[in-house]
């Protein structure tokens, strides 16, 4: 196995706790200290339904774009345990594309409830195999360790898979205790690659002028830490033109490559040139802008003098709007390439990007931080028109350095405690209204 696979098994591991008991969300008592190998690791997750729910979907790929069959799996579950569930179409099946579809689940038919949970199915590829682990262990000669210290590995174990199945229990376990609790669950695809998910449920009819919710709780990575805030984005591609010929003859044509390259090398050291000076904003909350030169495309053949170069761009904005940002970004270009107009920026539609997002974190008990990653939330309009303001919840399970790695890995322990997490954020939700 890689060493990047045991570095992460090292980091998520745990220091072994004090032989106890723990009650899980079957209800049923099972010893914490566990014997490995002479105990299959899988008895562990076969003794708890949220354990196994959160492996059968890990099981199902559902990279982006190919989220039905988890769709399906999440559907029937949610339909079995007596939530009236609405499939909210993206994409209609046909013969070139897959159907997808966002899972939308309430109580009875209380179709506008109060509070909103959601995070997304989607993975980022490829699809890694699920697959359990002990933790990483200095006493190779004593190989007991805490149940709760059990690694669990594979696409989606963190990104986000471990919110949907936490989420899930959390309201499940909230409305045992309290059916007539106003709760309701969203499970969207495409965050990873386009946010389609949640902009058809932004646009849709669930989502009315002024919103019927009065708190949304996002699910996605956060180390189990109420984050108050995360960057905004913008995305673009730089192209240049030339014009071909031999490389033995360069001077008979124009190098795409050669004037993309001090284009890309001054963008590359905006975020440290200082915003009076044309860099990008900063923010006491954030910090410094980071800008990511992600994708270059350019040339045919070592031989010949390249036509076409482009490059993709992205920044995480830690001030500032994304109009602002690309202000920024035109001016920086125009620094360089003077009146070259075979160099030109290109933005696509300017209604993407979003700004910083700024959330709540006034529920007692979590640590706070903030995060530099996206998420669904900007792509959630929420027009009060005047009305009182919608709280914005993230938390969640699982560190985000791992969540697109080889390495993507979560324990036991982090899982079970997400669960009661959110069970503290709903309730503070509905005690406060």
């Amino acid at each position: 196995m890689r060493a990047t696979y045991f570095s992460a098994i090292a980091f998520l591991a745990r220091a072994t706790l004090a032989s106890e008991t723990q009650q899980l969300l079957s209800g049923k008592v099972v010893h914490e200290n566990v014997k490995s190998p002479s105990e299959e690791l899988s008895k562990i997750i076969d003794g708890s339904p949220f354990l196994s729910f959160h492996r059968d979907i890990v099981r199902i790929p559902s990279v982006s774009e190919n989220e039905r069959s988890v769709g399906n799996f999440i559907l029937d579950f949610i339909r079995s345990h007596n939530l009236t569930v609405e499939k909210q179409t993206i994409t209609p099946e046909s013969d070139t594309e897959k159907e997808r579809f966002n899972i939308y689940a309430y109580t009875g038919e209380n179709r506008f409830p109060s509070v909103l949970l959601t995070s997304h199915i989607d993975t980022v590829p490829p699809f890694i195999p699920y697959s359990l682990h002990p933790p990483s262990l200095n006493n190779t000669e004593n190989l007991t360790f805490n149940r709760s210290d059990l690694v669990i590995a594979g696409r989606g174990t963190v990104d986000a898979k471990a919110s949907v199945a936490a989420i899930l229990f959390a309201a499940l376990e909230t409305l045992e205790a309290n059916p007539d609790a106003s709760i309701g669950l969203l499970f969207d695809v495409g965050e990873e690659k386009s946010g389609v998910g949640m902009k058809r449920f932004s646009n849709s009819d669930l989502n009315p002028a002024p919103p019927t919710f009065h708190t949304v709780i996002f699910g996605e990575p956060t180390e189990l830490k109420l984050v108050a805030g995360h960057k905004g984005t913008l995305g673009f591609k730089i192209v240049a033109n030339g014009k071909s010929a031999h490389s033995g003859y360069p001077w008979l044509g124009k190098s795409a490559i050669s004037s993309l390259l001090p284009v890309l090398s001054y963008l590359d050291s905006l975020q440290d040139v200082p915003p009076e000076k044309g860099g990008l904003l900063r923010s006491e909350k954030f910090g410094q802008s980071t800008l990511n030169i992600g994708v270059v495309r350019a040339g045919l053949a070592a031989n010949v003098v390249p036509a076409y170069a482009e490059a993709t761009v992205s920044v995480r904005l830690a001030a500032g709007s994304p109009d602002e940002t690309r202000e920024i970004v035109r001016k920086a270009v125009e620094e360089v390439i003077g009146g070259d107009g075979s160099v030109y920026l290109d933005f696509g539609n300017t209604e993407n990007g979003a700004p910083p997002q700024h959330l709540d974190v006034d529920v007692d008990g979590f640590d706070v931080t903030t995060v530099n990653y996206g998420t669904d939330i900007p792509s959630l309009k929420i027009n009060t028109q005047g009305g009182p303001k919608v709280k914005r919840y993230l938390y969640g399970p699982g560190s985000i350095h791992v969540a697109h790695g080889d390495d993507e890995a979560i324990t036991v322990r982090e899982l079970e405690e997400a669960v009661r997490g959110y069970k503290r954020l709903i309730s503070a939700a509905l005690g406060t209204h």
